[in-house]
């Protein structure tokens, strides 16, 4: 995206937080919106599918620290009130017209060769040369837009990384031509009218302008025999089959991006990227924090009491957990290494001790001898407890 949208958008009035949240506060922002919007949970709701896009978008540059650092430093000097100036040829610039880049690379409006061919201009007048104004700039490539999709992953596949194959139809690079948009066994040739600069020169006054060549649309090249599949553009609309490799340990609401897979640029002109947004579906076993693996395993009290040793999943197999003997409920026990493998290392697999109750009327007869042999051992549960009388 262009630093003409960031001038446009406000990311943080689409993920609802202040200018001054936290990364956390954003992070959690946009997986609430996510989750509420995401295309899987709302079917056919345009509505909701074009507000996951921009929460996306949004997300991209303020949820990333160094992109957040330049989106603001770029509006901060914009200003509220925009950035206007004048033009060559007359007229002016605003904000909605260019990105900054553009006016001093050689980028403004319409392809025009911005302050360094409008100054090349005078300059060159100021030294009798004539009306050329220097050499013009080819026009800026063409390139094709980011595309965002949506994958939804389990909770195994997305913890242990995994390569799927999704389908997108969007705008991709002529099979016939392979995106050159000349009609097969022909090339685009270089406009005569301005030797493939993109741009022709043109004085007024004392100055001299550079403006796009309107003999080639400002491309540098003109095709005689143009590409019957795409009509010349190098560009037709058709559904691929994309590999996405996803890594391991990837979370819910994570992007990932994969360069050069959006739509083709104009006459072979750079791609754009694809993002893929990852939702992770629940698990009935297993939950994570971070890199740390969890369950929760139900036990009896005379286990707890007793101690035992029981076995348990684990993502790439099963493990036994020791349990000691003295133990309580909810208590926690650690096995080392067992957990998500992830860029930074592998997590440990955090075992919950859960009490399970057996059902009402279930052995009757048992549960009365029990609770009479623990009475007769002295054992009184509400023994130390501040409620006691």
């Amino acid at each position: 995206m262009s630093q003409r949208e960031w001038v446009e958008k406000d990311y943080y009035a689409e993920l609802g937080v202040s200018k001054s949240a936290s990364q956390d506060e954003i992070r959690k922002a946009y997986r609430k919106l996510a989750r509420e919007n995401h295309p899987d949970s709302n079917p056919g709701n345009a509505a909701a599918e074009d507000k996951f896009k921009r929460i996306s978008e949004a997300n991209d540059v303020i949820g990333d620290p160094a992109r957040r650092k330049e989106y603001d430093a770029f509006r901060a000097q914009v200003g509220s009130g925009g950035f206007s100036g004048f033009a060559p040829g007359g007229g002016t610039y605003t904000t909605s017209d260019f990105d900054l880049g553009d006016l001093f690379n050689g980028g403004g409006p319409g392809g025009a060769g911005g302050f360094s061919d409008l100054f090349g201009g005078l300059f060159n007048q100021a030294r009798g040369g004539g009306g050329g104004g220097g050499r013009g700039r080819a026009q800026r490539q063409r390139g094709g837009q980011d595309v965002e999709t949506a994958l939804t992953l389990t909770f195994r596949e997305a913890a242990l990384g995994e390569t799927v194959q999704i389908k997108l139809s969007s705008p991709s690079p002529c099979l016939t031509c392979h995106g050159s948009g000349a009609r097969p066994g022909t090339s685009p040739k270089v406009c005569g009218t301005c030797h493939g600069a993109g741009v022709t020169q043109r004085t007024q006054g004392a100055f001299g302008f550079a403006e796009p060549c309107t003999d080639c649309g400002g491309t540098g090249s003109k095709i005689d025999d143009p590409c019957p599949e795409c009509t010349g553009s190098g560009v037709t609309t058709r559904t691929r089959t994309i590999n996405v490799k996803v890594p391991a340990g990837v979370q819910d609401g994570q992007r990932i991006r994969l360069s050069g897979q959006g739509e083709a640029g104009f006459r072979g002109a750079p791609s754009g990227d694809l993002y893929v947004t990852v939702t992770v579906q629940k698990d009935a076993v297993f939950d994570r924090d971070g890199s740390d693996l969890l369950v929760d395993l139900p036990v009896s009290y005379p286990e707890l009491v007793r101690g035992a040793q029981v076995s348990v999943p684990t993502l790439t197999g099963r493990v036994t957990v020791k349990i000691p003997a003295g133990s309580r409920d909810g208590q926690i026990l650690r096995v080392r290494g067992r957990g998500i493998a992830t860029k930074t290392g592998t997590g440990d697999l955090k075992v919950t001790l859960r009490v399970a109750t057996p059902p009402a009327g279930m052995a009757e007869a048992e549960l009365a001898a029990y609770d009479d042999a623990l009475r007769a051992a002295g054992f009184d549960p509400r023994s130390g407890w501040a409620g006691a009388t």
